[in-house]
């Protein structure tokens, strides 16, 4: 676009998500479903596209059909503008190996780079729920001359040995990047409060290049970018902070404003899900300035009968509601039968719950079948014994499972 930064977008979608399994069983971590009508990698393309970053290369490597799919028919941009999405599989360009990390995905893939020379290369993950404007910390990139910037997110420091950690200067440069620390550096001015990194990173093309070839040559790394890569700028005096709470949002409310999360366990994915059904949302998928993008099915409005009835939930088209949904996200194409009841609950596309039925704080993937009159999270030894139950006690059921 006329006046931009020359400026590639390059989002990193290999994740196996382990910690997210079985949600993650047959598919990769970024093509999860999220939100009713969303993947999760739809979050990062629409704030990149939202921002009017328009070549956007999606590097994937485990379990990738059902994201390569999405990706090519949902993300379908202007060719005449010379606006494109693509997934780009691992291709063993470098010998036959896979991808080693976060960083050998961008050093094995750096013909994309060479076909569009940009000055800057924007690397952002593909897992998280966040709204935000990159044009701003692009901007700020450009105008500091450092060779990166790294996003960072203000968390308490207690709780912060969760993260990648950044200590800075008052100025913004960023003097000691650290993984999950024990003592937790603090942002300047404020002893309770320390950056966490959001994986979201600007670079120089030129800054980057060189960090990348030194990393391949490097047999102690393990070619990761926030392990590997950001450490060695930051031994350089060539990175800097950007603070998340600078970014300014079009339609932002204050409830809202600043919302990131890392949905990476299940627990994290299930109260992430609970965020958007309270009253006033957490997180607040109506936002028309910012819109999250994707494509829905072709299937007709959700039907409530019979006495079938929802409340504090979100529903999506093509689903068919006898029973009683509370404080629940329900996805497309799903029959919740006479009698039965959805609580606190996570549903996927496809999911089927029988008669009298009873489901509560559960997440059911695709095409689940609840049987009828099967309870679901009401005895937690059972459930313990027949599914998947997280640390925090919600019951997970792999796609296409009949639970009796």
């Amino acid at each position: 676009m006329k006046g931009q930064p020359n400026v590639l977008g390059i989002v990193l979608a290999g994740g196996e998500g382990k910690r997210l399994w079985p949600l993650t069983a047959d598919r990769a971590k970024p093509a999860v479903p999220f939100g009713g009508n969303y993947r999760l990698v739809d979050f990062v393309l629409s704030n990149l596209v939202n921002a009017g970053f328009a070549r956007l290369c999606v590097l994937t490597q485990y379990k990738s059909h059902s994201l390569d799919r999405h990706i090519s028919t949902t993300w379908r941009l202007s060719s005449v503008l010379g606006q494109y999405i693509t997934p780009v599989p691992a291709q063993q360009r470098l010998g036959p190996r896979w991808y080693t990390g976060s960083a050998d995905a961008i050093f094995q893939s750096l013909n994309l780079v060479h076909d569009e020379k940009p000055d800057h290369i924007a690397v952002f993950g593909a897992d998280h729920v966040y709204r935000m404007d990159p044009a701003q910390m692009v901007a700020q990139h450009v105008d500091s001359g450092a060779g990166v910037t790294v996003a960072g997110i203000r968390v308490p420091r207690a709780e912060a040995k969760a993260f990648g950690c950044i200590d800075s200067d008052d100025q913004g440069r960023i003097t000691r990047f650290l993984e999950k620390p024990a003592d937790p550096p603090h942002v300047p001015g404020d002893p309770e409060v320390t950056f966490a990194s959001m994986g979201n990173y600007v670079f120089t093309t030129e800054a980057l290049l060189e960090a990348l070839r030194a990393d391949a040559a490097n047999p102690d790394s393990v070619h990761d970018m926030g392990g590997d890569i950001i450490p060695m700028l930051v031994e350089e005096n060539r990175a800097n902070v950007y603070d998340f709470d600078d970014n300014e949002v079009p339609g932002a409310t204050e409830r809202d404003r600043g919302y990131w999360r890392d949905v990476g366990t299940l627990d994290a994915y299930y109260e992430a899900h609970m965020d958007l059904v309270s009253v006033h949302p957490v997180f607040n998928l109506y936002n028309q300035a910012w819109p999250i993008r994707t494509a829905t099915p072709p299937l007709p409005p959700a039907k409530f009968v019979a006495g079938g009835s929802a409340e504090d939930s979100m529903v999506g088209p093509g689903s068919i509601i006898t029973g009683s949904v509370r404080n629940s996200v329900v996805s497309s194409d799903v029959v919740v039968e006479a009698g039965a009841v959805v609580q606190g609950s996570v549903l996927l596309p496809g999911v089927r719950v029988g008669r009298n039925a009873v489901v509560r704080r559960a997440i059911l993937d695709k095409n689940v079948v609840v049987a009828e009159g099967a309870l679901i999270g009401v005895d937690a030894e059972q459930d313990r014994e027949r599914h998947t139950v997280s640390a925090g006690g919600v019951v997970v059921l792999g796609k296409g499972v009949r639970a009796e």
